[in-house]
């Protein structure tokens, strides 16, 4: 049996250890999912997994996947939708996986195939505790707030979702049921629009977190305008400083060792990264997948294809090929 320790001040996620020739696929799945709801992030050390067990390991938990179109990720198992991180070296501000999007995921899985000697610690946030870490009267005004995401549109994509390249007005205003998006007219530009709570309940544990792109998106993309408040306005510079310092104050860094696998709840923690400074021997897998044991999301369309099947959302032509 692995040697498991819960979490303590300065470390969030629970530890699990193997003992001798013990593999990930060897703890009982019941087990890992309960620690999962209780505590949203799990670091399994010690089981020498590679990209197989780690394969086999997120898809115990999670029938249906998703692609993370980021340039620069490579397949490590592409049936699968297992790639590598983002190749760059910068270091990444908190944020949930793909929650730029209406089909954020619920799990997020990295697995480290090759520990860099220095830098490229993931950091981790657990959303919960940087609400409680805010200011109370900044946590007070995003309580009721939502945050509007505006996106591009493209042809590949209206007809995925709407059935129609060149959409009619008609349609525009009344897409069918499983679409995530609403569309507008904005200076002659056609959008898609989706909202979210600034600050939501995570699918497990019933108190408000921060869990979106904001940080992200005005500290690494130095972006203003994404997402923007639900007025249309951005988020002031004033909240945003302070949301990172509660996160900065609560996140903690997790330096990798040769066959880690951590597992976070993507709708209670967030993750980052510090800057990596040989990208050559950095190695870290991933796969962002949707539980089978999810509870119901009253912001997703009924029954959303990515909880039916792998999803491959239309890709962008700015993006490179």
């Amino acid at each position: 049996m692995p040697r498991i320790h819960l979490p303590e001040p300065g470390r969030p996620q629970v530890l699990i250890e193997a003992v001798a020739g013990e593999t990930i696929l060897d703890i009982a799945a019941d087990e890992i999912i309960a620690l999962y709801k209780a505590h949203g992030a799990l670091l399994l050390r010690g089981f020498g997994a590679d990209v197989a067990h780690f394969t086999a390991f997120a898809r115990r938990f999670c029938p249906t996947s998703v692609i993370n179109e980021s340039p620069g990720r490579k397949p490590l198992h592409s049936e699968y939708n297992v790639h590598t991180v983002d190749g760059g070296t910068k270091a990444f501000s908190f944020h949930p996986e793909l929650s730029r999007e209406p089909w954020k995921p619920d799990a997020a899985f990295f697995g480290c195939l090759s520990p860099p000697s220095q830098g490229g610690a993931t950091t981790i946030c657990d959303g919960v505790a940087l609400v409680r870490a805010l200011p109370a009267a900044l946590r007070e005004r995003l309580e009721h707030r939502r945050l509007l995401h505006i996106m591009a549109t493209w042809p590949a994509l209206l007809e995925y979702w709407l059935g129609s390249a060149n959409p009619s007005d008609a349609q525009l205003a009344a897409p069918p049921p499983s679409c995530p998006y609403f569309f507008r007219r904005i200076d002659g530009h056609l959008v898609r629009i989706f909202t979210r709570p600034a600050l939501h309940r995570p699918m497990f544990i019933d108190a408000p977190a921060f869990g979106n792109f904001l940080l992200f998106a005005r500290f690494n993309n130095n972006r203003h305008d994404f997402p923007l408040l639900d007025d249309g306005r951005p988020v002031p510079e004033e909240w945003m400083h302070a949301i990172k310092a509660a996160g900065d104050s609560v996140g903690v860094a997790v330096s990798w060792q040769a066959g880690d696998v951590l597992m976070l709840d993507n709708t209670r923690f967030m993750h980052g990264r510090t800057a990596i400074l040989d990208a050559s021997e950095r190695l870290i897998a991933t796969f962002f997948g949707y539980v089978g044991f999810a509870l119901p999301n009253p912001e997703e369309p009924p029954n959303p294809i990515w909880r039916q099947r792998a999803f491959y959302p239309p890709l962008s032509p700015a993006l490179p090929r």
